[in-house]
């Protein structure tokens, strides 16, 4: 498998999102424009020749837009490999390029976000503990902070404390979300406008910075949805999910 990663330079031309093949969709060219300040970070992405189906996304942890307390870690974003490209060692490949990267950048390990379970849009738990990853912190809403350490006797990443107890003070849905994730380019204006159809009470809470994300109420900040103040997912949502999730949680 040859790799590419992803520099200012070849941006605009490469293919960098998992489910959607054309550059000029929206959800591309948000995702573009958040990469391109990112790069500026240390943001790293490499990707293999394959169209956006194997990739890791990772940053020094002081830029990441999640509220995690990680100084000198790097953060994974993403580390993404689907379809019939699984299972061929590629997941080891990429998250071997970034141990590599980051010992020689000098870092004290890798972090990311996971659950004790399986669950989509988060790495694999199971996976992460066969690599040597464990569990430093965990929200109350049971999303972990996973670590590998890359040094002797370091202090391990721990969650900000605005994340520690996912809430918000707010009737109704609220959603925060950011242009890391493709997807919302599409789906959180398409929700917005099914919420309004239907009489839901809706507000979408966009973080344009890291440092609104790194003091967002919810480790996860590429999409957290809440109700009544309560956490409920941060898995995306469209149209059709949306209204039958509602309709579980507000009849």
């Amino acid at each position: 498998m040859e790799y590419i990663r992803i520099t200012r330079e070849n941006l605009e031309k490469e293919h960098i999102c998992c489910a959607i093949s054309s550059s000029r969709d929206v959800q591309v060219a948000s995702k573009k424009a958040w990469l391109a300040d990112r790069l500026e970070e240390g943001l790293v992405f490499l990707k293999s020749t394959e169209r956006g189906k194997c990739f890791i996304e990772y940053i020094p942890a002081e830029y990441a837009w999640n509220p995690v307390v990680a100084e000198g870690w790097m953060f994974i974003n993403c580390l993404w490999v689907s379809g019939s490209l699984k299972g061929h060692g590629y997941s080891n490949d990429l998250l071997g390029a970034c141990v590599i990267d980051s010992r020689e950048k000098g870092k004290k390990g890798l972090c990311i976000l996971s659950t004790a379970k399986k669950r989509p849009f988060l790495a694999d738990p199971g996976y992460l503990a066969y690599k040597g990853f464990a569990v430093c912190d965990e929200a109350d809403n049971g999303i972990q902070l996973w670590c590998l350490p890359l040094a002797e006797s370091v202090e391990k990443p721990c969650f900000r404390e605005c994340a520690r107890h996912p809430h918000v003070d707010a009737e109704g849905y609220v959603l925060y979300y950011t242009n890391q994730c493709p997807f919302n380019g599409k789906y959180v204006p398409l929700v917005e406008r099914t919420a309004r159809e239907h009489g839901i009470p809706f507000r979408a809470v966009h973080l344009k910075s890291g440092e609104e994300a790194r003091n967002a109420p919810t480790p996860v900040t590429s999409y957290a949805l809440f109700y009544n103040g309560r956490y409920l997912t941060h898995e995306q949502m469209n149209d059709h999910r949306f209204l039958k999730l509602a309709a579980q949680v507000s009849p």
